[in-house]
């Protein structure tokens, strides 16, 4: 059947689909745009579900507040590609989810894709995203931080992003604080957040490694204890030299202005996902 391009346009305003799967769909649907659209949402679930193993280690985060009632929200969406992760379509979608997550405070990621806008789950969005795009998106995690104290946020080329909260102190401070660990990928916020597991794991390392270097035993445990010191002040924000003025510790920095850590978010792109290596001499 002829298929009208005005059909064909307003098909594609609803479904965002390309030009050739909306006129397919129309011949398929014999005219009728509900139909129509019914099929590509079939389509678009099918090539979600055969991409759904394909690994996506690229993508945005997003970081998402509403100070009127003290909530905000920190969200990894995934692509496989960069080249993707930088269109525009999927960062209005993962823009979306910040808010979605903002408004309706879902309890975990099946309660989040199940949330209804304007007709459709996000989980029918995203497949509809993965039609169109031609690639696994997923969402991957997300943390909601309510508080009444003071939040700063940062985000980083939409690759890292990060909620601190601070009690005492001000804005401009929580800020700085978010953009110093953004840059350092502290652990913990201080030694007293470290397991203590954690701690004797890491003594024992650097005892070992210390004994090899034929000191006496009181000598050791000094270099031992020294070097712990230095490695777990690497590891905790308080304890690391503050960015934007390296001569004092963040922790100095807290205390000039009588303010303290309660907890901090940070959320990098991928991190923890086993990227597929492709070898290209060995496929040759």
């Amino acid at each position: 059947m002829m298929v009208p391009a005005a059909a064909v346009k307003e098909l594609r305003q609803r479904t965002g689909a390309g030009m050739m799967d909306c006129k397919k769909a129309l011949v398929e649907a014999e005219g009728n745009l509900e139909q129509a659209s019914e099929f590509l949402r079939k389509a678009g679930q099918a090539k979600a579900n055969k991409r759904a193993s394909r690994v996506a280690a690229e993508g945005r985060i997003v970081v998402s507040s509403d100070f009127t009632v003290g909530r905000h929200v920190i969200v990894e969406v995934n692509s496989e590609t960069d080249f993707v992760a930088k269109d525009d379509n999927f960062g209005k979608f993962s823009e979306h989810i910040g808010q979605c997550i903002l408004t309706d405070m879902p309890g975990d990621m099946d309660a989040l894709m199940e949330i209804n806008v304007s007709g459709n789950t996000l989980e029918v969005t995203r497949q509809a995203l993965v039609a169109k795009m031609g690639e696994n998106i997923s969402v991957r995690r997300f943390d909601i931080l309510e508080s009444n104290k003071i939040v700063g946020s940062y985000v980083h080329m939409a690759r890292i992003g990060v909620l601190i909260e601070i009690n005492g102190g001000d804005e401009i401070l929580a800020q700085d604080l978010a953009m110093h660990a953004a840059a350092t990928s502290p652990h913990y916020v201080s030694i007293a957040d470290i397991a203590e597991g954690v701690v004797n794991k890491e003594r024992e390392i650097l005892t070992a490694q210390a004994e090899k270097e034929d000191k006496p035993a009181h000598i050791v445990e000094k270099i031992v204890e020294g070097r712990l010191r230095k490695y777990l002040n690497e590891i905790t924000l308080v304890g690391q030299p503050f960015v934007k003025d390296p001569d004092k510790t963040v922790g100095t920095l807290l205390s000039e202005a009588g303010a303290s850590v309660i907890r901090f978010l940070r959320y990098e792109v991928g991190e923890g996902i086993q990227k597929k290596q492709d070898d290209f001499a060995q496929e040759v």
